[in-house]
């Protein structure tokens, strides 16, 4: 019996669109399904912070810590299951609105954190302010540089300091826009990124490379394709025995793809599409939890770390190794920091 008999032609229509947004969500929007993986990231012990959104987690020079930089502006010190979180620092002295679960650009940003051994100072870029620090008593942190080369640092995100030459890297991911429009700098193609080396005794800042596409993470003095991971990249932490663990936001779709490799559609998207749409597209409206570990020496993917359902981890910013074995993740997006409490090799596959 033809299938126009078996239904009712009301019935026809919806059934045809079900079945063809079903195809087209796994041809154009499902996160990829990566190969070899160890799903375990759902394992790990979830420590709750009462504002959203620790981007970057550091210890002090004593092994203090971890500190959090979260959306409100602030700096927080975890001090023991006991204590809990306390306020370190702050990177704007207004305050009076400032959200815990949104930005809000008065109240500045703080993504990537460096402490300086030597000195104990603590170096925050701000998403909006620059890059600042601030000494070990803590309160407001004093502004450091906020321009090199005579354009505006406008997306400060993460450091790394030479403490041998005195001076520091710094990603300023966009000259057009701040922490909060941070995936419109994916999407419109354009190359707007660049690393800055800032000499502390001379006060200078000069531009070391630059055409970048939302850089992070800086690897001081290369210029070479080191090593491609399958998602988009945040920060990067190097491990106790010289490899990289980088945090992924989210791993990549094939919308994804078209959209940053092809400018003209970036740029409607750009245009046209609401941010949170953007966020929900680019993730294939599914946040899972993703960490890459790479050689120090070639490059090479040496393990994949997930939460491929986002039952405990989504949007990991990055991924802190100590030197007890445990891995400590923050995320850009969710109130919380995770722990994983096992040895690599010792992980379930």
């Amino acid at each position: 019996m033809p299938i126009s008999e078996k239904l009712p032609t009301w019935a026809v229509v919806p059934a045809v669109f079900a079945v063809f947004s079903v195809i087209s969500y796994q041809i154009l929007i499902a996160p990829d399904n990566l190969n070899g993986t160890k799903n375990v990231l759902s394992m790990a012990k979830t420590i709750p912070l009462p504002v959203d959104g620790p981007e970057s987690i550091e210890w002090d020079p004593q092994g203090g810590g971890p500190y959090a930089a979260v959306v409100d502006g602030r700096i927080l010190k975890w001090r023991g299951d006991g204590l809990g979180w306390a306020e370190l620092a702050y990177t704007s002295p207004h305050r009076g609105n400032c959200s815990r679960h949104e930005v809000v650009p008065t109240c500045g940003r703080p993504l990537g954190l460096s402490f300086e051994k030597k000195t104990g100072d603590l170096y925050i870029c701000d998403g909006y302010i620059g890059v600042m620090k601030v000494g070990p008593e803590g309160g407001l942190a004093e502004l450091v540089v906020d321009q090199a080369e005579g354009r505006k640092v406008m997306f400060a995100n993460q450091m790394d300091i030479d403490e041998e030459e005195d001076v520091f890297y710094f990603n300023d991911s966009s000259d057009k826009y701040h922490f909060r429009d941070i995936f419109y700098v994916i999407a419109n193609g354009e190359r707007p990124g660049r690393v800055i080396r800032y000499k502390k005794k001379t006060k200078e800042a000069k531009v070391v490379m630059d055409n970048l596409r939302c850089n992070n993470g800086p690897k001081a003095g290369t210029r070479d394709i080191f090593a491609k991971v399958p998602g988009y990249p945040d920060n990067i932490r190097l491990t106790p025995i010289g490899d990289f663990w980088i945090g992924i936001h989210c791993k990549k779709n094939l919308l994804g793809r078209l959209v940053v490799n092809n400018q003209w559609l970036g740029k409607l998207v750009e245009k046209t599409v609401k941010l949170e749409l953007l966020i929900g597209l680019v993730n294939g409206f599914k946040p899972h939890g993703v960490a890459v570990k790479i050689s120090g020496e070639t490059g090479e993917i040496v393990e994949i770390l997930e939460d491929k359902e986002g039952k405990t981890m989504q949007y990991v910013s990055e991924a802190y190794e100590r030197d007890d074995g445990k891995i400590w993740f923050g995320s850009v997006f969710t109130p919380a920091v995770w722990v994983l409490d096992v040895k690599l090799d010792g992980l379930p596959t």
